[in-house]
């Protein structure tokens, strides 16, 4: 048996922890240190870890995306996504599909897809917007919260969008992963396949909730069993969705997140799952995504479109969202606010984009220029944050000492 998997975790647990305190340091989030490290690790630089020889590391990187979905449905405010009312939804909608559609027409223009492989190439364009639609709110947030206008108008609606946003991106995925597989069938089936699932899920999922409150009220005593028991619901679900409904599986256990997030227990659940992922399962997924990353085929045409497909990332959300927060009454620099404040995409379009070249959606070369778009937006979302909610200093904000000097 070949032990080299344990060296190679050792190595990631380490090279990432370090360069995500350096990311911090900086005032980055730390997910772009562990992105890094991956870059470093693999062939791109050092060629110190690989994918290939090590099969445990790719199924360890599996389990760690479906554990951050199971967690951002745990922390999806159900309660909050329903007083959100009608202007995030306008927002999240129209700051879905333009980047939607701006994605696939860079993907189209620069006839990016590639006829070898399964999925025809329609659909490998398309999946290029889907990654753009994806939106990171943390980075966001903790933006916010240091500045003191996480409570304004414009971060309110950022909040209640972005929660939105999620959803529509995880139809969205689900919907042309559904696709690409060859065995899914017609759109129709694909689509009754869909409902099929949710409808699954909604009714299991209220069963489960209904039985689950039941049995943490009585039992106040070990609340470890509540944990294993919220981790087989995850990994069930993920199974579930992906073996007999065509959904992704990262899908489930998003639903199963969301299952388990208004439970009396869901606070100690999602501390624990915290330290399961921050441990082990997160480093391992975020190093793989940059061990994947190959830049030997970055002609002068792939830099050309990584460059675009970064404009293109920035402006779609910023006209896109900005657009919706018009339609809904708020002021143009609001708009803005809110444009912006949508832009970082994260951890979220690396687990899309993976997701995506696993299934044959997207060609190796693209994961480059797709791994830069996520890198750059995520750097400069804080940057662009502080300028436009940047106040101008009135006259009478001035000292008259100031004024008569």
């Amino acid at each position: 048996m070949d032990y080299t998997y344990l060296l190679y975790i050792a190595i990631i647990l380490l090279f990432t922890k370090v360069l995500g305190l350096l990311s911090r340091r900086v005032r980055l989030p730390q997910v772009v240190g562990a992105l890094i490290a991956g870059i470093i690790l693999g062939p791109v630089c050092l060629n110190l870890v690989s994918l290939d020889t090590s099969p445990v590391l790719s199924n360890l990187s599996e389990i760690g995306v479906i554990v951050l979905m199971f967690s951002a449905g745990l922390e999806t405010d159900i309660a909050e996504m329903k007083k959100c009312g009608v202007a995030s939804s306008i927002i999240a909608l129209i700051g879905v599909i333009v980047p939607l559609v701006g994605g696939a027409l860079v993907a189209w223009g620069f006839g990016t897809a590639n006829p070898s492989l399964s999925c025809s190439e329609f659909l490998q364009d398309v999946f290029i917007g889907v990654i753009l639609t994806a939106t990171s709110v943390s980075i966001t947030v903790e933006t916010l919260k240091e500045m003191g206008k996480l409570n304004t108008r414009a971060g309110n609606a950022i909040l209640g969008a972005a929660l939105i946003d999620d959803v529509l991106g995880i139809i969205a995925l689900t919907i042309i992963t559904s696709l690409a597989n060859p065995a899914s069938g017609s759109i129709l089936i694909v689509l009754l396949k869909i409902v099929g699932f949710f409808a699954f899920a909604l009714l299991f999922g209220v069963l489960f909730h209904f039985i689950f409150n039941k049995w943490t009220e009585r039992t106040e005593e070990n609340q470890r069993r509540f944990v294993v028991v919220s981790f087989a619901l995850c990994l069930l679900f993920a199974y579930v969705a992906e073996e007999y409904f065509g959904v992704a599986d990262i899908t489930g256990s998003f639903v199963a997140g969301l299952v388990i997030s208004s439970t009396s227990k869901t606070k100690y659940i999602a501390h624990r799952f915290d330290t399961l992922s921050y441990l082990l399962l997160s480093p391992i997924f975020f190093a793989s995504i940059g061990l994947e990353v190959v830049l030997e085929n970055m002609t002068p045409m792939i830099i050309l479109f990584a460059i675009v497909l970064l404009v293109v990332a920035v402006a779609t959300k910023v006209i896109g969202c900005g657009l919706g927060a018009k339609l809904c009454k708020y002021t143009n620099k609001e708009a803005l606010q809110v444009g912006v404040g949508m832009v970082s995409r994260g951890e979220v379009a690396l687990i899309v984009a993976s997701k995506g070249l696993a299934m044959g959606l997207m060609s190796d070369t693209l994961f480059g220029p797709i791994v830069i778009m996520v890198v750059i937006t995520t750097v400069i979302t804080p940057i662009l944050l502080k300028l436009v909610f940047k106040e101008k200093k009135n006259k009478a904000d001035i000292p008259s000492e100031a004024v008569k000097s």
